[in-house]
């Protein structure tokens, strides 16, 4: 670009502008020492005043649409910026790369791509809900306006869950996997999401002090919780196994038969109706979220919620932190 910066711009337009008056302010002087009487001389005085103002509103102006140009410029690349961080970003969660090439997508928008697309919107105005929710705490704002914005993000993850739903219901192996998380995030999930009962553990510290009646119901949830992820876990264990015993029983298919290839069909059909029963499960987990997150809201005072949840996002945020940190590793 021809202009390094504003600065530089307006420098070299403000020396322009002082020599041009210096010259105009120069002539006029010699034009009133020569006769100071002489009326034509006064005209040209006038006229020479006239231009003098005429350059500098030219000059002036010739700096605005500079300093505009420029800051055109500016925006524009504070916008590419933006746009390939999130592009960065929408990459690292999977929206790309998301089944794709192994399963079709029907044009009434069911399928994973929908919803990793969907939740990239959810997680944008997530993290401007719990920015307006940081600026409150940190300016001491009233315990009315607080529980407004929490109750508010406690809607939105009202929000994510019902979206979870809808994707279980087309493709539940697809929430089951976390595809639409970032590589760390996948390490740490738990049925689709997180550990209600984990959870618990990490907010002890950012909402102390506690009463001892608040840290018996903490505790009692966080016991209930665990027991809840127990059991469905063993519930998930038990479908694998339901099924790992349907597809190994009867006969191996052999080519040629058609006896053998109608009995494997039958497997196939009672396998894929043990799996539809993953949906249950993923619905199951993610209502004991859902449950834990207004349990624990009812529990805490406002304040003490307003801070569990900016502790719940700064714990995921920097779990995406680490994921982009590992994917732009130096690799040997």
């Amino acid at each position: 670009m021809a202009y390094a910066s504003p600065g530089t711009d307006t420098s070299t337009d403000l020396d322009i502008d002082e020599k041009i008056q210096m010259f105009e302010l120069g002539r006029l002087a010699s034009l009133s020492a020569s006769d100071s009487g002489d009326k034509s001389k006064d005209k040209l005085g006038q006229k020479a005043l006239r231009r003098l103002a005429q350059n500098r509103e030219a000059a002036r102006k010739s700096r605005l649409r500079k300093k505009a140009y420029v800051e055109q410029l500016e925006n524009s690349r504070l916008k590419l910026t933006q746009l390939e961080q999130e592009l960065q970003r929408a990459r690292q969660q999977g929206i790309f790369i998301a089944t794709l090439g192994d399963q079709p997508h029907s044009p009434g928008g069911s399928g994973a791509l929908p919803f990793d697309m969907e939740y990239a919107r959810w997680l944008e105005e997530h993290n401007k809900l719990i920015n307006e929710l940081r600026a409150a705490v940190n300016a001491h704002a009233g315990d009315d306006d607080l529980r407004l914005t929490v109750d508010t993000i406690m809607a939105h993850y009202c929000e994510a869950f019902r979206l979870k739903g809808v994707a279980a219901r087309a493709d539940a192996f697809h929430v089951l996997s976390g595809m639409w998380k970032t590589p760390v995030e996948r390490c740490f999930l738990w049925l689709g999401g997180f550990r209600s009962s984990e959870l618990l553990k990490l907010l002890a510290s950012h909402l102390e002090p506690l009463t001892e009646q608040q840290l018996a119901s903490i505790c009692n949830l966080q016991q209930s919780s665990q027991q809840a992820e127990e059991d469905l876990s063993q519930g998930v264990k038990a479908l694998q196994q339901s099924v790992t015993e349907t597809l190994a029983s009867g006969p191996l298919c052999a080519a040629g038969s058609s006896s053998k290839v109608a009995d494997c069909t039958g497997q196939m059909e009672v396998a894929m109706g043990k799996l539809g029963t993953l949906e249950n499960f993923l619905r199951e987990a993610d209502n004991l979220r859902l449950q834990t997150l207004q349990q624990m809201q009812c529990i805490l005072t406002t304040r003490q919620s307003a801070r569990a949840l900016l502790a719940i996002s700064d714990y995921f945020s920097r779990l995406r932190a680490l994921s982009s940190l590992w994917i732009a590793r130096p690799r040997e």
